[in-house]
């Protein structure tokens, strides 16, 4: 009813307006003053206005960069963050100098060429040095931009370092999981027909293999009983039929990617996964691999200056070597409370907003520590199935 209201009376108000200005034509007829005709009062008036107008206009521009200027990023933490914000300033730079420019000529011709009695301005069709300025001078500098751009690029994606700690991002609607390689230094294999509650990564272990068999055959028993109380030929024995193949067909998968990977099925086995933060060493190149559940995400860390896409049914890359560690940025921006963050940079749905993990960089002595305390993938699926972190009572257990 407000909404209702309120429309009516934007109408109304409208309405209003648009009588008025007919009313003020009229008389002007009437009274033999033709608003149609400029006077030259009227351009130098106008022209001296623009004026005061650019004046005030630059005293906001400054006035903005002063006010929500230290709100930027501190200092990048990363070796290529540095490299990413001069790239950044480069542009900004070549951005103001063309926004101050054109202002300046667009306000220098209001004030030169506004009508005057007696002069004409003169029509030209065409002009070959105007336009090899316009064309050339944009593209070289458009080119400068993204050659260094190419080339930032290149280093950012740079080889990998030999003694790279491994961690893969894992993004889902609402969440992150980080994912630590083990004692092995390599995080195992992961596949989506083993995500399950239990598994909600979907790596593959033996212990996960043999959960995952014998939960579809479990499924597909259960199908098939309520496959002899559906009506012959009808939608729901179609349906049942259908979600009976489907399981099938996993399960097809299943035992084939067991007989294939027999030398990768338990890397996994000793992964770490860890939620809400997680940990990177300082001066150490990480290297993250990332995959999404549902739909596109954005794995971003604004303060190393990284930024990648989380792309379901693909695994992506990025990697860089943080600088700076947590507590030593708490001294540089003089917050206690500042963690580095890392953020969904895509609008994923409508939890989007709280899509983040803290991100801690430790000496490396830390790290180490930390990441000894924290719990394998293997100990973690033993809990949440109340068993003892054993093979042989998982075997007695799942045939």
């Amino acid at each position: 009813m407000g909404f209702l209201l309120g429309f009516a009376a934007t109408l109304l108000a409208v309405v209003l307006i648009v009588q008025i200005i007919r009313v003020f034509e009229l008389t002007s007829k009437l009274s033999g003053n033709d608003q149609s005709k400029v006077s030259f009062k009227d351009n130098r008036t106008r022209a001296f206005s623009w004026l005061l107008f650019m004046i005030w206009y630059f005293a906001l521009f400054i006035w903005v960069v002063q006010k929500w200027g230290p709100l930027v990023l501190p200092e990048a933490a990363s070796v290529h963050g540095e490299t990413i914000d001069f790239l950044f300033n480069l542009n900004w730079v070549i951005i103001l100098i063309a926004f101050i420019i054109t202002h300046l000529v667009l306000i220098t011709f209001i004030l030169r060429y506004y009508a005057r009695p007696g002069s004409k301005a003169e029509f030209i069709t065409h002009n070959n040095k105007l336009e090899m300025i316009w064309t050339v001078v944009p593209a070289a500098v458009l080119a400068v931009i993204i050659i260094y751009g190419l080339k930032t690029w290149d280093e950012y994606n740079g080889d990998v370092a030999g003694d790279a700690i491994n961690i893969e991002l894992y993004a889902k609607q609402f969440d992150w999981t980080a994912r630590f390689a083990g004692d092995d230094d390599q995080l195992g294999k992961a596949n989506f027909n083993f995500i399950n509650t239990s598994n909600p990564l979907g790596l593959v272990t033996e212990q996960t293999i043999k959960i995952r068999i014998q939960e579809l055959n479990d499924q597909i028993a259960e199908l098939k009983e309520e496959l002899n109380h559906v009506p012959k030929d009808g939608l729901k024995e179609s349906q049942k039929l259908a979600a009976i193949h489907h399981k099938e067909t996993q399960l097809s998968k299943i035992h084939a990617f067991r007989r294939n990977n027999e030398l990768a099925k338990n890397a996994a086995k000793d992964d770490k996964l860890v939620k809400v933060e997680f940990h990177i060493p300082v001066g150490r190149q990480v290297n993250f691999s990332m995959r999404s559940q549902d739909v596109i995400h954005s794995a971003f860390m604004p303060h190393f200056r990284a930024q990648m896409n989380c792309v379901p049914g693909m695994v992506t890359r990025m990697r860089f070597t943080p600088t700076i560690t947590t507590a030593e940025m708490r001294r540089k921006t003089g917050n206690p409370e500042f963690d580095y963050l890392l953020l969904c940079n895509k609008v994923c749905g409508a939890a989007h907003y709280n899509m983040q993990m803290n991100v801690i960089v430790d000496t490396p002595e830390d790290y180490a520590k930390w990441l000894a305390e924290q719990t394998t993938f293997n100990a973690k699926l033993m809990a949440t199935l109340g068993l003892s972190e054993t093979d042989n009572q998982l075997a007695q257990n799942i045939q």
